[in-house]
């Protein structure tokens, strides 16, 4: 594997494989790397002749009492997973260079951006939409993968990629659990061993929602009801329980196969997201 530390290394590299008759799928990420982002990996190579997988952690997307200094990093360790999973190039930056002193552009999604995460963390999303503006341009892939746990983000940057008229196919992904349900995160690394367990509430609140939709339940407020039951039973502090349309993220009434339910709880000191719609079976199930 490859590993390119500048627009210009990635956009040479880039070239060569076009000129080669490849199609190249992209793997943005955060770093921390876990089973989760090795998936997006897999499913990029099975799509596409060569894969490149960025780590930058975008300062852009973090509010002023978040925690980008926290965030986890092992760049080391990221290397190993990637090139395990069969990643070709690898392209690693700094706030400067994606960032240039003057910088005074951003790209922002309205609407999709309104509700859920981007009520509890205003600014998040116009960072998100626009570092992956910024690396689709640099890195012109044909493909590029997603997790669904991120289901918002998913959203948002498949609408970007649509009104900006930009020639990448932005797939979903499905979330990869723990054998217990917890949806992997890289902010799994911060809860404690009792915090970890007290996590998978999340999880079997969806599950619990899925249960009582299969047996009828259509009331979103019911279905809400079930999650919220279970996030307080482990002493989650929650931020949001919705049932919301899929495709515009506005909530609903009645559920139907084609509405998601979302999730986003604070155990211990670190916040947590998990979702899922209605219409397909819940892992384990």
């Amino acid at each position: 594997m490859e590993h390119l530390t500048s627009i210009s290394a990635v956009r040479e590299r880039v070239r060569a494989w076009r000129r080669e008759g490849h199609t190249v799928g992209f793997v943005p990420t955060m770093g921390a790397l876990h089973a989760g982002h090795t998936s997006l990996v897999e499913a990029a190579r099975r799509a596409c002749h060569r894969v490149i997988a960025s780590v930058f952690v975008n300062p852009a997307q973090f509010g002023p009492n978040e925690d980008l200094s926290k965030y986890p990093r092992d760049l080391p360790g990221d290397m190993l997973k990637l090139e395990q999973a069969g990643c070709h190039a690898l392209f690693t930056t700094t706030p400067d260079e994606m960032y240039p002193e003057g910088f005074a552009t951003w790209v922002t999604v309205e609407g999709l951006t309104d509700g859920l995460c981007g009520r509890a963390r205003p600014g998040h999303f116009r960072g998100v939409t626009t570092i992956v503006a910024k690396l689709f341009n640099l890195v012109q892939p044909d493909d590029a993968f997603f997790g669904e746990k991120d289901r918002q983000q998913l959203q948002v940057l498949r609408r970007m990629t649509r009104d900006l008229d930009l020639p990448v196919r932005v797939h979903g992904c499905p979330t990869v659990r723990e054998p217990d349900g917890l949806a992997l995160s890289s902010r799994n690394l911060y809860l404690s061993p009792a915090d970890r367990t007290r996590a998978t509430a999340l999880s079997r609140g969806l599950r619990l929602a899925r249960a009582a939709y299969e047996g009828g339940e259509r009331q979103a407020a019911a279905l809400e009801r079930v999650v919220r039951a279970e996030l307080e039973a482990a002493q989650a502090r929650v931020d949001y329980v919705e049932v919301v349309d899929l495709a515009t993220l506005k909530p609903v009434a009645e559920a139907g196969d084609d509405t998601l339910v979302a999730v986003a709880a604070v155990v211990g000191a670190t916040r947590l997201i998990d979702n899922h719609r209605l219409g397909d079976a819940f892992p384990g199930a």
